[in-house]
């Protein structure tokens, strides 16, 4: 049963929320909106769910206009980023609350509340009010209510925004095999490309209230079609440098010309390239303090700060050239502020953007699980 939006806008006022958007978003996977804050994420969600009318285009579901119905008139079910639970009712009242609306018998009712709070660890759990739960319990619980309803869509908006980390990392793995055993289509907000990457499933960046790409999670990833793209499903942010080509690798000039990156030994696909002015992009987690490969482009600046996060280090370095670059290194790497530094980036780990913005050359690259690649 799929769902399409066709080149659905929002206009509020003077204010365009959303631009043109078309999407198509189908069952058995997790659909993700990854993007900022005010991307559209949430706009785009509450004309699916039926909350707010478009301005213009149309939503589809199963071949049916849609596009006036009101939320209470479509099969959907929606989850916040906030618990909103019922605080006098059990957990297993609170789940049940959907299923006795629409008049289900108490065995069914029992049935599937049962179910949905096995699937989603509650089952030790039913007795207890939402104040007596932990947060990530809260959360499941809100989840599990909108799951027993067996709606045709729904949405989650940044579900696992006010979690702790652990709690967090927890409910990333379980969603995804929890989504896999319903027939519904599945909708996920985030701020966060990490999120997007360990959900799976298909994502669409979102820039400004437009869809820069839609595709396979991994694909979007490995190959954004624009920098936009790139930089929202980098994190921390792509580090970018213009690049001049002038014919052959002789001619190929990084950032600036007081950067001293010249005539750096190219992969064939950059060398090839016509002549004119690029944008290269790269990760944070390809930036190393040692050359790995012999055509290994090195680069000098001075160290401006330097964050420690668990096991991993952010160098951010001011470039000779006056770029900002981030090192994404593993472990701990102490350097003080001011501190002239030599960093090395792989050319065969390069985005080539042109002028346009539009990807021209991309790494031949596969992905790993934690997304480091």
């Amino acid at each position: 049963m799929p769902i399409e939006l066709q080149r659905v806008s929002l206009r509020v006022g003077e204010t365009d929320h959303l631009r043109d958007v078309s999407l198509t978003l189908n069952e058995g996977a997790v659909n993700v909106l990854l993007g900022p804050t005010l991307a559209g994420k949430t706009s785009l969600m509450r004309l699916m769910a039926g909350l707010d009318q478009p301005t213009a285009g149309r939503i589809v579901i199963n071949g049916e206009d849609v596009t006036g119905r009101s939320v209470r008139k479509r099969s959907v079910a929606m989850v916040y980023q906030q618990f909103i639970n019922y605080p006098a009712f059990s957990v297993y009242d609170n789940i049940a609350a959907p299923l006795r609306t629409k008049g289900l018998n108490r065995h069914d009712v029992r049935r599937k509340v049962t179910e949905a709070a096995k699937l989603l660890k509650l089952d030790g759990v039913l007795e207890k009010t939402p104040l007596q739960l932990s947060g990530g319990q809260q959360q499941r619980t809100a989840i599990a209510r909108a799951i027993v309803k067996d709606a045709d869509l729904v949405l989650l908006d940044e579900p696992l925004a006010n979690l702790d980390y652990k709690l967090r990392e927890e409910l990333r793995v379980e969603l995804p095999k929890i989504f896999g055993k319903t027939g519904s289509i599945f909708v996920y907000a985030t701020t966060e490309p990490s999120e997007a990457l360990l959900l799976g499933g298909r994502t669409a960046a979102m820039h400004e209230g437009r869809i820069a790409q839609f595709d396979d999670t991994t694909e979007v990833y490995r190959r954004p079609l624009n920098r936009i793209t790139a930089q929202t499903l980098s994190d921390p942010p792509m580090n970018f440098a213009r690049m001049t080509v002038g014919g052959g690798s002789a001619g190929l000039h990084l950032a600036a010309d007081d950067l001293a990156v010249t005539g750096f030994e190219a992969p064939p696909a950059i060398a090839a390239l016509p002549t004119g002015s690029y944008t290269v992009g790269f990760r944070a987690h390809h930036v190393t303090l040692l050359p790995r490969t012999r055509s290994a482009v090195k680069v000098t600046g001075e160290l401006a700060v330097a964050e420690l996060s668990g096991s991993d280090s952010f160098l951010h370095v001011d470039t000779d050239g006056g770029e900002r670059w981030i090192a994404l290194l593993s472990g701990v790497h102490e350097h003080p502020p001011g501190e002239r530094i030599t960093i090395y980036l792989d050319p065969a780990r390069f985005y080539v953007f042109d002028a346009g913005n539009n990807l021209v050359v991309a790494p031949s690259l596969a992905i790993s699980s934690a997304g480091r690649n």
